[in-house]
């Protein structure tokens, strides 16, 4: 019986010893699981928001962050999306046919014209997930092209540098911007460097024939401003300093008589300007002018000029244009 008791004690010290060893193991794993499982000091990467909100003139609008099909209104909105690698949609368009500079870019894009009232049949069917215009130009119109989809009106500017920068402002490209800048500018200052050894002190008037009328274009004027001041053209002596541009007629035009003549044509495509502008051609004042006796009269299609002096891609295609006329000029 003894030896029975003994046997039994013994059985449950083994056990005992058993269950400690047990616990013990189980204590060190749990302690070491935890371990792994707390959280480290850096935290975990946030998967990017679909949206962001923008502070617009008319309050924070909420956009898609990387928006896919972008209208902008106005003639030379889409001109500042595409120099910034954003191809429209869409675009308002005053001329048939896009400038060169344009044909190969937007020939996906849709022309919807371009009116008093946007075509908004033609924007809801576009499908934008972002429309995007100055003020100016769209704000009569905003509570319906909100409703298509979220709108962004910008600030009226006096410089299309501006204008570019607050576009940039919108999708995060401002680099960008600065660098399409920067560009041109060089481009200028090179250009404007050559020009002074082509023409030198020889004066040039930039005019363009409307249907009802005939522009000369000054120095304080955007078109006038790249011409004379940015390319250093010189301009007539005889322009009105205090005018930004002036509606001549016909008689009126021996009075300016330049040494060159820079000519564009509003839209070469619009019969009744074609008709002011070989009415034009025809005239004996015309004929007796210098520039014109001298074959230094240069026309320009108004489509690849239109946006002259307002956007980057208009004013470089223009650089070469003026470039090429005068190292060529007889």
């Amino acid at each position: 019986m003894k030896r029975n008791v003994r046997l039994l004690a013994g059985l449950m010290m083994i056990l005992l010893a058993l269950i400690s060893t047990a616990c013990a193991a189980a204590k060190t794993e749990t302690n070491t699981t935890g371990a792994t499982t707390e959280p480290t000091s850096q935290p975990s990467a946030e998967a990017p928001s679909a949206e962001r909100v923008i502070n617009s003139l008319k309050g924070d609008i909420t956009i898609p962050t990387d928006p896919k099909r972008v209208i902008g209104l106005s003639v030379v909105y889409p001109e500042f999306l595409y120099a910034l690698g954003v191809t429209p949609v869409a675009v308002q368009n005053y001329h048939e046919e896009y400038p060169s500079y344009l044909e190969e870019g937007f020939k996906d894009t849709v022309k919807m014209g371009i009116a008093q009232t946007p075509n908004f049949e033609a924007i809801l069917a576009a499908a934008p997930d972002l429309i995007i215009a100055p003020i100016w130009w769209s704000d009569k119109d905003y509570d319906q092209l909100s409703k298509i989809a979220p709108t962004i009106l910008l600030p009226e500017r006096d410089n299309w540098k501006d204008e570019l920068r607050d576009i940039a402002g919108v999708f995060g490209k401002e680099p960008l911007a600065e660098s399409v800048i920067a560009d041109l500018q060089a481009k200028e200052t090179a250009a404007k460097q050559k020009l002074d050894t082509l023409v030198g002190d020889e004066t040039v008037m930039y005019m363009m024939v409307m249907e009802k009328e005939i522009i000369i274009y000054g120095e304080t004027i955007d078109r006038g401003s790249f011409i004379h001041e940015r390319l250093g053209l010189n301009p007539i002596k005889e322009f009105p300093q205090a005018e930004r541009s002036i509606s001549i007629s016909l008689e009126k035009i021996p009075e300016y008589n330049p040494d060159h003549i820079i000519l564009q044509l509003n839209n070469e495509f619009n019969e009744a300007i074609q008709n002011r502008y070989k009415e034009l051609l025809d005239s004996s004042l015309w004929k007796n002018m210098t520039a014109v006796k001298n074959n230094h009269v240069y026309t320009m299609a108004g489509k690849e000029w239109f946006n002259l002096g307002m956007s980057p891609l208009a004013d470089s295609y223009a650089i070469d244009e003026v470039l090429n006329v005068f190292e060529n000029k007889q």
